[in-house]
């Protein structure tokens, strides 16, 4: 659904010109790293997304006619097409297919910038999954995804697909260089979300792992990783609970969060699995075996960041959330 037009932030270029045909699709947030995978895991959820309206242009070039939507910054993202990750997404996709026709992208906002959630990632996939609906001879999902790691460059500095991954497959993927492989989600698997009102840049909560770690963390960390992926493929909540700790990356950027280890530790209270930051933050998850249990936590991690002065906005939703749809011709 569109943002109610008097609350749309927006920026806008010079008028259209006509144009074939439109798609218009959306993806959704996603939960990168998911602790315990860094720059390798991620899963979609439901509750928060982007959408993107593309339309097929005679000019063979890739331009950004407007950015909307009600999340603080939306109209500080640039309208240059390089410089923007569903722009730059497009020009990958027409580069390798060698296009005659172009695209024309609207974009509009629905996750906060800065969040952790995925939002960059999103604006790329949402743009890739419109305009790959225009082509005479549409790709599978699986050839997006260069194209996505292209887009999501832009923003990260960094070819990562933890986020674009899953936006594309849905529920929780593996995502390496050069392939996405979908991993078995049991149905009973559900996450609480919680996004504070807390703005962290990508690229600063990168920089804080430039240090490197000692090689018997290393090995730790991997032993987990391994419980993890063994606990999602048996489906087995002990193993899941047994691996979802995160001893590299979140101990560095937990300082970072106000409120993240209170929310962490509420959530381990009301019985998660597990809980970490997700993506970059601030954003905070947590894992449960049933949407009763996070349903009843998520006012508990809430209340966390209250008592340090934050308000903030939590998302219930199956681990195996959605994947980027076509919403349809316009």
């Amino acid at each position: 659904m569109s943002p109610d037009p008097a609350s749309i932030t927006s920026q806008t270029t010079q008028p259209r010109e006509h144009s074939r045909n439109a798609v218009r699709a959306f993806a959704p947030g996603s939960v990168g790293n998911i602790g315990v995978g860094f720059d390798l895991l991620g899963h979609s959820i439901e509750g928060i997304r982007d959408v993107a309206l593309v339309r097929r242009i005679d000019e063979p070039t890739v331009r950004i006619a407007a950015i909307r939507g009600d999340v603080p910054g939306a109209d500080t993202l640039p309208l240059d097409a390089g410089r923007n990750t569903a722009g730059q997404a497009l020009i990958a996709l027409r580069a390798k297919l060698r296009l005659a026709h172009g695209f024309e992208l609207e974009l509009e906002k629905g996750i906060p910038l800065g969040s952790g959630l995925g939002g960059s990632a999103a604006s790329c996939v949402a743009a890739l999954v419109a305009a790959n609906a225009l082509l005479d001879d549409p790709l599978p999902r699986e050839a997006l995804y260069e194209f996505a790691l292209d887009g999501e460059s832009v923003s990260s500095g960094s070819r990562h697909g933890d986020n674009v991954a899953p936006m594309l497959l849905g529920g929780v993927v593996m995502a390496t260089d050069t392939r996405m492989i979908p991993l078995q989600v049991p149905d009973w698997l559900h996450a609480v979300v919680v996004h504070p009102d807390q703005v962290l840049e990508t690229r600063h909560a990168r920089a804080v792992l430039a240090d490197p770690y000692p090689l018997s963390l290393v090995v730790e960390q991997s032993a987990h990783l391994a419980l993890f992926l063994t606990g999602l493929q048996r489906g087995d909540a002990q193993l899941l609970r047994e691996g979802l700790h995160d001893l590299l990356v979140e101990p560095r950027r937990a300082t970072l969060i106000p409120g993240f280890a209170q929310a962490k530790a509420a959530a381990l209270h009301q019985g998660a699995l597990g809980a970490s930051i997700s993506g970059a933050g601030p954003s905070t998850f947590a894992w449960f075996a049933s949407r009763t249990q996070a349903e009843a936590a998520a006012p508990a991690m809430q209340a966390a960041f209250a008592e340090v002065g934050f308000g903030s906005r939590a998302y219930v939703t199956p681990v195996a959330g959605p994947r980027a749809e076509v919403i349809g011709r316009v």
